[in-house]
């Protein structure tokens, strides 16, 4: 059984028994190595291997959290001399470390002792360290700031003041939990909370990596979400400075063309290209500079959006219709354009619809008009409601009719 007492623990601390393990952290869209995790590990003489969740709550109790981080770094740095010097090294921070006023000077020093450039240090800090005596605690994270190290809010939206953290602090990096990340592919509430942390991220700047990353899907998935970088299993499992070399031997850890699933190839290669501030951009440009009218329904038939020209053709203010079913804005059409919803929501792409509808404009004439209806999907492939597409085609239509008209009347009078 592995040792739990604090005189073994601080043993293997002055015997150099406890070393630094290596995790990479691999950039999805093309799957580059970007850094390591260092995670603390016990090679124990008589017991092998000893996890860290056995003897870190040890470190805790018996305040030896400082002494253990400090070995852990110079030996880490010590290491990095034998790394490429863009790959960085994460390392994380406790809340009795956050609270400790030699912290910024000692890591400063271990950083010295190896001439280990500290803008490659990436510390980071959960938000159970930033729970109690927070203006302290902010105060360190400043000074570690301050001195060059980037800081990552780890396991984000596990905590309770996730946002006023990132207020209050420079962060570089959010990192999503492992417990979004392996149950999103099953579990659509985790896979909501994943789309909008990695969003977060995006929209205020900060580079997002995701936590426990162990299938392909789970990758293909956090790329199309926007996720910038991943760490788990599918890339690595932790490994000991003897395992470093053929990783950094392999430039590329998983190629991102391998990543994808043939259901995601098929259904959204174009889009992940893209982030999803980026995505909404390019869908405004859209919606304000197509020629026909433009809308997007949820799953209860509510406008979410609409463009201009919709709403012109509808004879409606776009105030009108967000929020609102299209059977309430649009009863008169309703009945006819139904039928189509249903399909669409069934996940079906009905296309060439052509409907003819009072003008509301005119009552006494009507509107010819050419529809589509997409069913839109989310990263689960799961229909969450329908874009459509409206073209006004009631002038073509009656340029027809008066065409069939005058050849109706010319073949009359020949006969």
């Amino acid at each position: 059984m592995a040792p739990h007492t604090e005189t073994d623990l601080r043993r293997a601390i002055e015997s150099d028994e406890i070393v630094p393990y290596f995790q990479p952290i691999v950039e999805l869209r093309s799957g580059l190595l970007t850094g390591f995790e260092v995670l603390a590990r016990w090679q124990h003489p008589r017991h092998g291997t000893v996890a860290p969740d056995e003897f870190i709550p040890v470190a805790e109790k018996a305040g030896l959290n400082g002494l253990l981080l400090g070995k852990l770094l110079r030996s880490a740095f010590a290491i990095s001399a034998h790394i490429p010097s863009h790959l960085t090294l994460s390392v994380n921070i406790s809340l009795t470390q956050l609270t400790d006023r030699t912290l910024t000077r000692h890591i400063r020093q271990a950083a010295e002792q190896s001439s280990f450039p500290l803008n490659r240090l990436v510390l980071e800090i959960t938000e159970s360290a930033l729970v109690g005596d927070t203006e302290h605690a902010y105060l360190i994270a400043n000074e570690l700031k301050e001195q060059g190290s980037h800081l990552a809010l780890d396991d984000f939206g596990t905590g309770y003041s996730s946002l006023r953290h990132l207020q209050a602090l420079p962060f570089d990096e959010i990192k999503v939990d492992a417990s979004f990340v392996r149950t999103m592919t099953h579990t659509r509430e985790s896979r909501k909370i994943a789309a909008a942390i990695i969003g977060l991220g995006n929209s205020l700047g900060l580079i997002t990596v995701a936590e426990g990353v162990e299938s392909a899907t789970h990758a293909d998935m956090l790329l199309w979400l926007g996720c910038q970088r991943g760490q788990g299993f599918l890339y690595g499992r932790p490994v000991p400075v003897e395992g470093l070399q053929e990783l950094l031997m392999i430039r590329t850890i998983f190629p991102s063309h391998q990543l994808r699933t043939a259901t995601l190839e098929d259904t959204m290669p174009l889009r992940l290209e893209a982030l999803p501030t980026q995505r909404l951009a390019h869908l405004q440009a859209i919606y304000d500079g197509a020629p026909m009218g433009l809308c997007f329904l949820d799953r209860d038939l509510r406008y979410i959006s609409i463009n201009k020209q919709l709403a012109r053709i509808n004879n409606l203010p776009v105030s009108s219709h967000l929020g609102r079913n299209i059977a309430d804005v649009l009863p008169l059409w309703y009945p006819d354009l139904e039928p189509y919803l249903r399909r669409a929501l069934g996940g079906e792409a009905v296309t060439n619809v052509e409907s003819r509808q009072p003008n509301a404009r005119k009552p006494d004439h009507h509107l010819t008009l050419l529809l589509s209806f997409q069913p839109a999907r989310d990263e689960a492939n799961e229909v969450i409601g329908i874009s459509i597409a409206v073209a006004d085609i009631t002038r073509q239509k009656i340029a027809e009719q008066a065409a069939a008209g005058v050849k109706t009347r010319s073949h009359a009078a020949a006969s």
